[in-house]
């Protein structure tokens, strides 16, 4: 049975503000006029075919790239306005989930998990790191894997660890990159409900970047459908397919899991 979906969104406050956002390589438009409002305590799905600029969005709200028009305000801050000091700063309030999990391969799943925690937070005691790693473990249910390497861990496994060593520092907002991408149907759907558990559990607000329709329909408070560069359609998962249009109708010839 599918677990249902909880959420609390409060729409009075505004964690990322995006308006007229433009993007161009060469002669090729990425993002052509992108307005995106993400409010406290949702999970914002961005849904699009390969190449239609949702990983250029992501790297623009961390400021890892520049647009060439348009703001984007995160947690109160103008991000192109921001110097390197305080882009670190505030990318520390935000939490990356990787397509490829971007795990240390030379280090057990405890010494990953250690790794950003001690780097960033150096007046812990070996206590309380312990007791940190243990906790972001247990959250995804791999506490027993806390001595193993990565190399030993399943795709499913090692994205639970990617989004553990992401949560440990207790960030405000998530970005997911393709979270499903690779891994077989039934841990797709476990990687899908661990991100509403995240949601739920640490209250975070998510910009989550997927092709995959059920992961839109089972993570996304609202989805938002990137086409031509531009949010053609925006809403519930219902309400963006409730449409004739073929450009969103052929989504549906995806695998789809009911």
């Amino acid at each position: 049975m599918e677990k249902e979906k909880v959420s609390f969104i409060d729409r009075s406050k505004s964690v990322i503000d995006i308006k007229n956002l433009e993007k161009s390589f060469g002669d090729y438009e990425v993002l052509r006029g992108i307005d995106l409002e993400v409010y406290q305590g949702e999970n914002v799905v961005v849904l699009g075919r390969s190449g239609t600029g949702k990983s250029v969005l992501i790297k623009i709200i961390s400021g890892l790239l520049k647009p060439d028009t348009g703001t984007v305000n995160v947690l109160g801050q103008d991000v192109n306005s921001l110097n390197p000091k305080e882009l670190e700063k505030l990318r520390l309030r935000i939490g990356f989930s990787f397509q490829n999990s971007a795990l240390y391969d030379s280090m057990t799943v405890r010494g990953n998990l250690e790794f950003p925690l001690v780097r960033n937070q150096r007046n812990l005691t070996k206590a309380e790191v312990n007791e940190q790693v243990e906790s972001v473990l247990d959250a995804v249910g791999l506490l027993q894997t806390i001595n193993q390497m990565p190399s030993e861990l399943s795709g499913g496994q090692r994205k639970r660890i990617g989004i553990a060593r992401t949560l440990i520092l207790k960030p405000e907002i998530m970005m997911y990159d393709e979270p499903t991408a690779g891994l077989d149907p039934i841990t797709c759907l476990e990687i899908n409900h661990l991100i509403n558990e995240v949601q739920q559990r640490y209250h975070t607000s998510s910009i989550i970047i997927t092709h995959d329709l059920t992961c839109a329909k089972m993570t996304g408070d609202r989805v938002a459908m990137l086409l031509d560069g531009k949010f053609m359609r925006t809403g519930t998962f219902k309400e963006v397919f409730d449409t004739d249009d073929e450009r969103v109708k052929t989504f549906y010839t995806y695998n789809f899991i009911q």
